[in-house]
């Protein structure tokens, strides 16, 4: 067990128990307090199990007890398969007792209609007794070390291994231990409502247990923010892989919503941001994730740090070489070149019908011929430009006895190849259910993980040359969004665009020069432009003024007295200008427009950097990324943009300063934690070859 600091309860007897009493012990076939006890009993589980009854003497030969008050010991797990209303009680006598943990397989807490306050009374007496509480409303926690299924569905017979699933879905736990791929778990926990521990406490306990290597996490809310992202620096610490599914709505919250950036960067793409931040991977699909948590798990699939090679493609087909091609253009993985050298000791194993190349067709003239299919694939291995190689197998359903030695001729050669070339190596079939159980284990076993699916596969390819994620940022992450709690509950108090700019201009950050002016003072609005020198632009500022391209009140490049006369009756005239005020400013030079925003009311604070302006929305060309963010890693997401090379001189374009637009934006970051801001938007930021300046700021 790897020490870890203290946090809220302890899962640690949840996912190590020693001993178990089941609170509705029976063996009335198909309910939980039968499922579980069966499940221990199968399992083999050590440990002394306990039965709750307030009749029996005895269950499946387990010796039994009225009520958790008299269980002849303080048990590490006491599992709770009674109707709700009656488990807030007879928790707190576990409590009570020494009890250390506690999971709640029974439904109708908060999730069915009335059912809040019964489960504020379950949080209640999970906080008197002091213990963890997995559920209520879930499957249960099932650790294969420990050799304890607490679980409350059928567990079918698991082999130990190094992937760890936590889920608040039952039915995604359910299922994926129910697949038959060849996937060995460690520990699988089902949260459910997650009353007292939620997916962060899990994550970062189960992060910690010797043997785990990968954790798949599925979520149906984004929790506490700055616990995640503590939980996630436990991970990079240990060096475990993370794979996470997010379902929910990706719309921003309310105030977000109304600037441009709750379209641009919602709270889904927020959360995405510190997933991918803490060097996990964003899952698409249930299948995905489970495929990702087992190519994570396996060190040697990862490219070496130092290792910028591309991915080779082998396979006997051509169809198959031609959709993988295809595939990981889609995913923007490189197929390099092969070197002469490669090329040249290919012709000599390969049969005269295939044409060396990458992907590489070795065509099936020598399926079965194990060492010339090993010598082919060290070739591509050992090729300097290759880092990663996919080897593509079918293991079809129902194959002769006959026929199997092919197969299994195949399989050696390709893990043989792979074992002897440095290259990293996954093995993938190319539909998902033509991978066979034994041989994914047989696979696995020598350190080459076995992939579901071609599409999936190319999918891990990436994945398994993401950078970790570093503990000390993601930490600075965790303080700042812990600074923020309880500020986002508040009334939104807009700032106008003047004040705003204001804010800006005294902590250093470029605007305009510009002066503010009453909206009936006419000739304040014409000193003001004359002293700025023409052309001006002329806006309305109020806290109720936004979205000004969309309502007209603005006018830009005025170029004398007359036009400034008619733009300010023009602007006077709108519903706008009721409690507003006129912004008199020099025009800028003309340049690249981005979209520059920092907000706090997501899991966590993020600065949001746009292509576009005021077309940010219509483009949707965006990075997202936690703060603090200091002006190179903001750098680093500017260049990530699809239209970055609109930035950087691209097709004869002049190189503009992207520098100083990170500076920018790391600035504004800093501006939003200091002052305790909930959205600052700076739309457009116009960048020029030397220097950037914000034409337009909102904030709250």
């Amino acid at each position: 067990m790897r020490e870890g600091p203290p946090h809220r309860p302890d899962p640690a007897p949840l996912l190590e128990p020693r001993s178990v009493a089941v609170v509705g012990a029976t063996d009335r076939p198909g309910s939980y307090g039968d499922t579980v006890l069966r499940n221990l009993e199968r399992a083999g589980f050590a440990g002394p199990v306990w039965g709750v009854h307030p009749t029996r003497e005895t269950v499946h030969g387990r010796d039994c007890v009225p009520s958790p008050a008299e269980l002849p010991e303080a048990v590490d797990a006491v599992v709770f398969a009674i109707p709700a209303e009656k488990v807030p009680g007879s928790l707190a006598e576990a409590g009570e007792r020494g009890c250390r943990g506690a999971i709640v397989f029974s439904a109708g807490f908060g999730e069915a209609p009335g059912g809040g306050s019964l489960e504020s009374r379950l949080a209640d007496a999970a906080a008197g007794a002091g213990i963890p509480v997995c559920g209520p409303n879930g499957n249960g926690v099932i650790s294969l070390p420990a050799r304890a299924p607490l679980w409350g569905d059928s567990v079918p017979e698991l082999r130990s291994g190094p992937v760890a699933i936590i889920s608040q879905s039952g039915n995604l736990a359910v299922n994926a231990i129910g697949s038959r791929r060849g996937l060995d778990f460690h520990t699988v926990v089902s949260g459910g409502n997650q009353t007292v521990l939620d997916a962060a406490d899990w994550l970062a306990a189960v992060a910690r247990r010797d043997g785990v290597r990968s954790i798949a996490l599925f979520l149906e809310e984004d929790g506490d923010g700055p616990r995640l992202a503590e939980a996630l620096a436990v991970c990079a610490e240990q060096r475990i892989g993370v794979a996470v599914l997010k379902v929910g709505e990706s719309r921003a919250g309310a105030e977000a919503a109304a600037a441009h950036t709750g379209a641009v960067a919602g709270d889904q793409r927020v959360f995405r941001a510190l997933v991918e931040e803490a060097g996990a991977v964003w899952a698409r699909d249930q299948h995905e994730l489970l495929e990702l948590a087992r190519v994570l798990a396996e060190p040697r699939a990862r490219p070496a740090p130092a290792d910028d090679g591309g991915l080779a493609v082998l396979t006997c087909s051509g169809g198959d070489s031609g959709t993988a091609a295809d595939l990981a253009d889609r995913e923007g993985v490189e197929l390099p070149e092969l070197a002469g050298s490669t090329l040249r000791r290919l012709r000599e194993l390969l049969p005269a019908a295939a044409t060396p190349g990458n992907p590489l067709d070795y065509t099936s003239l020598i399926w079965g011929e194990s060492e010339v299919l090993a010598s082919i694939v060290e070739t591509v291995g050992d090729d300097p430009g290759v880092g990663q190689m996919l080897l593509l197998y079918d293991h079809p359903v129902g194959l002769r006895p006959e026929h199997e030695a092919q197969w299994q001729a195949v399989r050696s050669g390709l893990a043989d190849g792979a074992e002897r070339s440095r290259a990293a190596s996954l093995i993938a079939s190319t539909l998902p259910d033509l991978l066979d159980d034994g041989a994914a284990r047989e696979l696995s076993d020598r350190g080459i993980p076995a992939v579901a699916g071609l599409s999936t596969a190319l999918a891990c390819v990436r994945a398994l040359r993401l950078p970790s994620g570093d503990p000390a940022r993601l930490r600075a992450i965790a303080a700042a969004a812990s600074a923020r709690r309880g500020m986002n509950g508040k009334p939104p108090d807009w700032l106008g665009e003047a004040a705003s700019k204001r804010l800006l201009r005294d902590h250093g950050l470029p605007v305009p020069d510009g002066a503010e002016i009453d909206p009936d003072d006419e000739d304040g609005c014409l000193e003001a432009a004359r002293e700025l020198g023409w052309p001006v632009a002329l806006k309305l500022s109020g806290p109720n003024v936004r979205h000004k391209s969309d309502s007209g009140a603005l006018a830009l490049g005025i170029a004398d007295e007359a036009g400034l006369r008619t733009a300010r009756d023009r602007l006077a005239a709108l519903p706008d200008a009721d409690g507003a005020s006129l912004l008199v400013e020099r025009m800028a030079e003309p340049g690249v427009e981005l979209l520059i925003s920092a907000r706090s009311d997501g899991v966590v604070p993020v600065v949001t950097v746009a292509l576009g302006g005021i077309w940010a929305e219509a483009l949707a060309d965006a990075t997202v990324i936690p703060l603090p963010a200091d002006p190179a890693r903001i750098a680093e997401g500017i260049l990530s943009l699809r239209g970055a090379e609109t930035l950087v001189g691209g097709r004869g374009g002049e190189p503009l300063d992207v520098e100083a637009a990170a500076q920018l934006a790391s600035a504004l970051g800093d501006l939003l934690l200091d002052q305790g801001l909930r959205l600052i938007e700076l739309n457009p930021v116009v960048v020029h070859r030397r220097g950037c300046v914000a034409l337009d700021a909102l904030a709250i």
